[in-house]
């Protein structure tokens, strides 16, 4: 089914057009504010936005300016009471491929639809994106709200590998196996330390960056059980030691398996 999202509060219209795209083969989500629907498009993109202009939270105008800031080919169609020539110039203005005005025929709006879609391709698979950070893969290009961000090859795969796990953790071996410099050599594991360094300075220290290393902190703290000297910094030089100790903790809590041992969140 293809996926839409519809940002619109009266609930009445919201059901009556969900309904009839539900039943042509659509997959429709709605959204009664526009906080809700910014935290949906962080997280997953549609094939297609329907927008209302007047929401409790904000103005459809301006949330349309942030979605081009940010998917530039994202299909976004206006529907809204507002008739006015100049708000309809001010929709297209701001970022809109369609314009339809209330009341209108489900009909009419089905084939705007059709027609849009058959313009545009399907680009769901094409950005990656948390919080305020999104990354283009078909252009390998990074944007930190509407400010591209210069990353050099590595910091583009380790992001790019961040974020294609979303949600999910990853492990520092994961990481080392998977990375490669500009040479086509893997990197070591003092490279991927310091080019994680600079990816979060990069990105002004990214919230769901912090949080990883929030994670991994209480990790280390249950080994203090462990009787394993802790300190807020780990050097190169204790990493063998932390290794050895995190997989004998483990082993003896039955928690984990020995290649989960330096398991991590991020981007939650």
């Amino acid at each position: 089914m293809t996926p839409i999202y519809y940002i619109e509060d009266d609930e009445t219209i919201a059901q009556l057009v969900k309904e009839y795209l539900v039943q042509r083969g659509y997959g429709v989500s709605v959204f009664p504010t526009i906080a809700r629907a910014k935290e949906a498009l962080t997280t997953k993109l549609p094939a297609l936005l329907l927008i209302d202009w007047n929401m409790p939270d904000g103005n459809g105008s301006v949330f349309c300016q942030w979605i081009r800031s940010r998917w530039r080919e994202l299909p976004v169609i206006f529907l809204t009471v507002r008739s006015d020539a100049k708000d309809i110039v001010s929709g297209f203005q701001n970022g809109a491929d369609d314009y339809v005005v209330k009341p209108f025929a489900l009909e009419v709006l089905h084939s705007r639809i059709q027609a849009l879609l058959r313009r545009t391709r399907d680009i769901t698979g094409q950005y990656l994106s948390c919080g305020d950070i999104t990354l283009n893969q078909e252009k390998r290009q990074v944007y930190d709200k509407e400010e591209e961000v210069p990353l050099s090859p590595l910091e583009y795969q380790l992001l790019l590998m961040l974020l294609q796990n979303k949600g999910q953790t990853v492990t520092r071996q994961s990481l080392l196996e998977r990375l490669w410099d500009s040479h086509g050599s893997f990197v070591n594991d003092n490279t991927l330390t310091v080019t994680m360094k600079r990816l979060r300075e990069k990105l002004h220290q990214p919230i769901w960056l912090r949080r990883e290393q929030e994670s991994a902190g209480q990790l280390y703290a249950q080994l203090k059980r462990g009787r394993l000297l802790w300190r807020s910094v780990v050097t190169r030089r204790y990493c063998m030691r932390l290794t050895i100790w995190i997989k004998i903790y483990c082993s003896s809590r039955r928690m984990m398996n020995s290649d989960a041992s330096c398991r991590i969140w991020v981007c939650r």
